[in-house]
């Protein structure tokens, strides 16, 4: 049984943190402004556990994604659905993502499927020296916006992530560039939800 959210996906997909609330929470919708999930980090865990929700009420829980352990420069992120069967994983690229942010996803069999890159390393590098400058530094939000590209294993790109131009840095859109199986797009789309946390804690 699959959770509905997940099912024809228009996009592209909005992907916006919210700014009220001490924990990295967000809100996804499609592109007819329709509410898909809404997703909250866990706060004050020694170990990533987010929580995939149906909407803002939070009265169904529909996918979890945790940490395999406290702290690892090549932790994996194991994804679940409600009724705990496992979908696949993400993985950070070790001392790759030092420079440009690298991630695998990987099927519940354990296979890597795809592959999640930044596009342009040196968005990121621009972003961390002037982000210090006073008062410039408030604006990187609307001009330093880093994307993402999944590719699978025969380097065809399925989907692309991108920052938009915001204040505080909170909105993203996800955009498919081609289709891949129902459940496929499912672990791809939650992959990219982790990885989303992930390199906004980063900066």
């Amino acid at each position: 049984m699959k959770n509905l959210f997940m099912q024809n996906l228009q996009y592209p997909l909005f992907l916006k943190f919210k700014i009220t609330t001490l924990a990295s929470d967000f809100t996804i919708t499609d592109r007819n402004e329709n509410s898909l999930a809404y997703v909250r980090q866990k706060m004050f865990r020694l170990k990533e556990d987010v929580v995939v929700f149906n909407n803002e009420s939070k009265s169904q829980e529909n996918f979890r994604i945790k940490a395999n352990q406290w702290i690892d420069f090549n932790a994996s992120y194991a994804i679940t659905d409600s009724f705990g069967k496992n979908l696949g994983k993400i993985a950070r690229k070790g001392m790759r993502s030092i420079w440009k942010a690298t991630y695998n996803i990987f099927d519940h069999n354990e296979n890597q499927k795809y592959k999640v890159q930044e596009e342009n390393a040196w968005v990121k590098v621009f972003d961390g020296i002037v982000s210090d400058i006073p008062i410039i530094g408030m604006f990187t939000g609307y001009f330093l916006n880093p994307s993402y590209i999944v590719h699978d294993n025969n380097g065809k790109e399925i989907y692309r992530l991108r920052k938009m131009p915001s204040f505080f840095g909170r909105k993203f859109q996800l955009d498919q560039l081609n289709d891949i199986s129902d459940e496929e797009e499912t672990l791809v789309v939650l992959s990219l939800m982790m990885m989303v946390l992930l390199e906004r804690a980063k900066g």
